[in-house]
């Protein structure tokens, strides 16, 4: 009799989860319709998080002047350099040479080391960037 219970919670168990596994199961399929501009708005954006113009961040300024003068270190700077982008930047009456454009101000404060060995009146700026 203990046999015969046993075979039967037995298959009434194999019953049961052959039924659930089989119950259970699911299918579908995913289609996504993409916006064809899209595409061109996240290699923009790629673009831009690649100058870090997303975000303020820190930059090392190399010279604060005239313009003639700006233009010579950024030439220099360009020349020598190549792992960060510099830029020109104006501030009434005088021009900025900015150089790089980092997230933390240790990536600045590596790039500065460097730096420094070309143009030694270089600092570390966390500019206001409200354009």
């Amino acid at each position: 009799m203990m046999l015969r219970i046993n075979s039967k919670v037995l298959v009434t168990s194999l019953f049961v989860l052959l039924f659930s596994l089989t119950g259970f199961s699911q299918q579908a399929t995913l289609t996504i319709h993409e916006d064809p501009k899209l595409a061109s708005l996240l290699q923009t954006k790629k673009e831009l998080e690649k100058e870090n113009r997303l975000a303020v961040g820190y930059t090392v300024q190399l010279y604060y002047g005239e313009l003639n003068q700006a233009n010579q270190i950024l030439k220099k700077y360009r020349s020598t350099f190549s792992d960060w982008p510099a830029s020109l930047e104006y501030e009434t009456p005088n021009y900025k040479v900015w150089a790089g454009n980092f997230a933390s101000r240790i990536e600045a404060e590596r790039a500065l080391i460097q730096i420094q060995q070309k143009f030694s009146s270089a600092f570390i700026l966390k500019p206001d960037r409200k354009k």
